[in-house]
C-alpha cells in the first residue's frame, strides 16, 4: 500500500504567538510528513514576522518535517508583495504559490501550487508544470474523478525545471474548506468596524466567526478577509478513492482543538489499515465545529455527507 503523506496545511485563522508555537510544537511529534507556513490571509495579521516564520521552519525541519512556506492567497499592496518577494527569492525552502502574482516570481525553481491557483484540466496543470511545479494542491471544490482527469495516475504530468519530476496530486482532506477571498474585511464589518481599523477582532475567534441561514442552520464561517464553509470537510472514509485517482498527499488544515487527533486518525486510515468508519466516529465524537462533510468530493453540494 503506497503510503499517503500528510500535509498539516497554513494555520488559517489568526491566533497568538504562544498558541501558534505550541501547536507546532505538537505538530513536531505528530506523523504528518509536511508543514505549510505563512500568513495566507491576511497581512495586518502580526503576531508572527518573516524572520520567526523562517526560524520556525528550521526548528520542524530538524525535527525530520518537509517545510514549505505559503505566500498569501490575495495581495492588495505594495508591502504584500515585499512579502511574496521575501518567500520567493529564498532557496532554503519550498515554497507554494498562493495566487498566480507568486508563479512569476518562482519560474524556473520547483514550487508548489496552493489550492487557488486554477487549475481545472491537463493543459492547465502543463502549462504550471512547464513553470517549475512539482506539486499541484487541486482546488477544495473538485470532485475526486476530475483529479484523475487533470493529473492521470498512470501517466502523471511531469513538472520541474527540468520537467522531469511527475507532479503530487494533494488534496484539502480535512478543515473548513477555504472558499472565497474578499478585499474586504467580514469580521470587521460584522463588529461594525472598519478593515484598517479592525482591533484584531478574529484573534477571538480561533476557528472562525460563524453565519447561519435565517433559519438557524450553520452556513458558513467569517474568518477575516476568508470566507469558509461552516463545516469541517472529511475525506478519512474516502481513502481507496484518494489512490485511486492519483492522490499522493492529504492535506489537514489546522483546528483550534483536537488537531493532534485529526492527524493521528488520517495516518491510522490512510497508512495502516485501521478501520475508516471507526475513525469517522471518532472525527464525530470530537464535535468538531460544523460536523463533518465530503460531498464536493463527490460532485454533490459540498455540505452534504456522503457515505465511503
Amino acid at each position: 500500500m503506497n503510503r499517503i503523506a500528510l500535509t498539516v496545511g497554513p494555520v488559517l485563522y489568526y491566533w497568538p504567538r504562544r498558541t501558534l508555537l505550541d501547536f507546532y510544537a505538537e505538530v513536531a511529534e505528530s506523523p504528518a510528513d509536511t508543514v505549510v507556513l505563512g500568513e495566507v490571509v491576511c497581512s495586518r495579521r502580526h503576531e508572527m514576522k518573516a524572520d520567526d516564520w523562517l526560524s520556525l521552519a528550521r526548528e520542524l525541519a530538524a525535527c525530520g518535517k518537509e517545510v514549505v512556506l505559503a505566500s498569501q492567497a490575495l495581495l492588495e499592496s505594495v508591502a504584500d508583495l515585499r512579502a511574496m518577494h521575501r518567500w520567493a527569492d529564498q532557496h532554503e525552502f519550498l515554497v507554494e504559490a498562493g495566487d498566480a502574482s507568486a508563479l512569476r516570481a518562482l519560474a524556473g525553481r520547483p514550487f508548489v501550487l496552493g489550492p487557488h491557483i486554477n487549475v481545472y484540466s491537463e493543459p492547465a496543470l502543463r502549462e504550471h508544470a512547464a513553470l517549475g511545479a512539482i506539486r499541484w494542491v487541486a482546488p477544495v471544490e473538485l470532485g475526486l474523478d476530475a483529479l484523475a482527469l487533470i493529473n492521470p495516475p498512470a501517466a502523471p504530468v511531469a513538472g520541474g525545471p527540468g520537467a522531469d519530476t511527475p507532479i503530487a496530486t494533494e488534496v484539502f482532506a480535512f478543515g473548513r474548506l477555504p472558499l472565497a477571498f474578499s478585499a474586504r474585511c467580514f469580521t470587521a464589518r460584522h463588529f461594525h468596524l472598519n478593515k484598517d481599523d479592525c482591533g484584531f477582532r478574529c484573534i477571538e475567534h480561533p476557528d472562525g466567526l460563524l453565519l447561519d441561514t435565517t433559519e438557524g442552520q450553520p452556513f458558513l464561517a467569517l474568518n477575516g478577509i476568508q470566507t469558509q464553509s461552516a463545516a469541517q470537510h472529511c475525506l478519512i472514509a474516502d481513502a481507496p478513492a484518494l489512490r485511486a485517482a492519483g492522490v499522493r498527499r492529504a492535506r489537514l488544515s489546522p483546528t483550534a482543538q483536537h488537531f493532534g487527533t485529526v492527524t493521528a486518525l488520517f495516518d491510522s486510515v490512510c497508512n495502516s489499515g485501521a478501520d475508516a468508519l471507526a475513525a469517522a466516529a471518532e472525527l464525530d465524537a470530537l464535535s468538531l465545529p460544523g460536523g463533518l462533510v465530503n460531498g464536493y468530493a463527490h460532485r454533490r453540494p459540498g455540505l452534504e455527507r456522503m457515505p465511503a
